[in-house]
């Protein structure tokens, strides 16, 4: 029977500062990474020298490695005696298919255990000293996916801007970039055009940007100040501490 062993690994936003200590020490015994590309070097420079270290791209609006090729390799590995990581941008379980992956290995007898890493859309705001939940502003916080499945019915925004202002809830959305006209469109008929939103980009990296505006001028505000994946997109009345921190009115660039 296999010695091999599976780790699905949580890498954070990209500072390499905000891994976990387990994190670090699964990281550091690995013998095989698959690493998706949002994974900073930084980080991926933490594995051993005798490692191998195959990247599996995985990036919004870019061509990918195929997601059952990638689990192929990993059983693959794991079979071959490999302590195998699979090495994520973010959380495993929060938009990084984890859930598929412990699925897949599960189905073929393999137990993989998983260990947290901090989401974009927390490490974000909180590098903006800005919090997703408030006591009077925002009950809780939505995750949300801008870009559904293939073939899977898309997400019901107006439901959820019905949902968020009735329950006074942050929106977080991952992968939105490319259908913000869209998903402002839709969130419009629930939401006020004066709903503060913020784009966040390289959430935590150096080159950490952020745009603040409305729900009303969302998508213009994308493309006049030239923002691309990877970013998130928060809205809700939370979005006005970024305003407030830094002095600076809606739809300034920071």
């Amino acid at each position: 029977m296999s010695t091999g062993t599976c780790t699905l690994v949580g890498a954070g936003p990209g500072d390499p500062e905000l891994l976990t200590l387990k994190a670090l020490k699964a990281i550091q015994a690995a013998t095989v990474l698959f690493v998706d590309d949002l994974v900073s070097d930084a980080i991926v420079a933490y594995a051993s020298p005798t490692a191998r270290v195959i990247y599996v791209g995985k990036r919004g609006g870019c061509k990918s490695t195929p997601q059952a090729f990638i689990e192929k390799l990993m059983l693959q590995a794991v079979s071959a005696g490999e302590h195998v990581v699979r090495l994520k941008g973010g959380d495993p379980f929060i938009f990084g298919r984890g859930g598929e992956e412990i699925e897949h290995l599960r189905a073929a007898g393999v137990e993989a255990r998983v260990i947290s890493g901090i989401t974009a859309g927390l490490a974000g705001m909180t590098c903006l000293n800005t919090p997703l939940t408030h006591r009077d502003h925002a009950h809780g916080v939505l995750f949300l996916t801008g870009h559904a499945k293939p073939g899977r019915e898309t997400t019901d925004w107006r439901r959820i801007a019905a949902v968020g202002r009735d329950c006074k809830l942050t929106l977080v959305i991952y992968m939105g970039m490319s259908g913000a006209a869209h998903i402002q469109a839709e969130l419009l008929h629930g939401l006020p055009v004066t709903t503060p939103a913020v784009i966040i980009q390289h959430a935590s990296l150096p080159q950490q940007r952020h745009v603040m505006t409305t729900l009303g001028d969302l998508h213009n505000t994308i493309i006049r100040e030239g923002m691309a994946s990877p970013s998130v997109m928060v809205i809700g009345d939370v979005v006005r501490g970024v305003a407030a921190l830094s002095r600076e009115p809606l739809q300034r660039r920071a």
